[in-house]
């Protein structure tokens, strides 16, 4: 008698990253993230089948975005707001939540939210009572919502990561 073959079929996961609060995170411990680190990290780590970067949309920004694209990123822009000569601003908040809980929410099966802003509370929330918020990367404990802390079990620090995803030399 042969034995029934069981198929295991690995989860979709996709990450959805607030490129904004990930760059200032990591800036205000003192170092500089290297994103194609980052997304090498998120593939080994956790397989994940696609990458969402939300930033704000300069001109001045376009070889980096190309990279950003040619390392993995899928990109979604918004219109970034300068304030002065040193403040710009992307507000993605609204586009994560959209693509993460209705555009792309029937592409996966788990999601990867990075970022540490407390704005994101009812998404963590949302994913986890329909079991697919697989992890929080947060980009920093000092500048971690306290409003997130309740999804411990769920969260990884960019800090604890610091030598795999640090940018050297640039």
């Amino acid at each position: 008698m042969q034995k029934a073959k069981r198929s295991f079929k690995a989860p979709i996961v996709y990450a959805f990253i607030d490129s904004q609060n990930l760059n200032l995170g990591v800036r205000s411990l003192g170092w500089k993230l290297d994103f194609n680190k980052f997304y090498i990290y998120l593939k080994d780590k956790y397989n994940i089948s696609k990458a969402f970067l939300f930033i704000g949309y300069l001109d001045s920004n376009k070889n980096l975005y190309s990279n950003l694209e040619k390392w993995g990123y899928s990109l979604v822009f918004k219109p970034a707001i300068r304030f002065n000569r040193k403040s710009i601003k992307g507000n993605v908040d609204a586009e994560l939540v959209l693509h993460s809980a209705k555009i792309q929410y029937p592409k996966y099966n788990l999601a990867i939210i990075v970022s540490g802003d407390g704005d994101f509370f009812c998404l963590h929330e949302e994913l986890e009572k329909d079991k697919k918020l697989f992890k929080v990367i947060v980009p920093s404990r000092k500048s971690e919502s306290s409003l997130i802390k309740r999804f411990r079990d769920y969260k990884l620090y960019v800090e604890d990561i610091k030598p795999k995803v640090e940018l050297i030399g640039k």
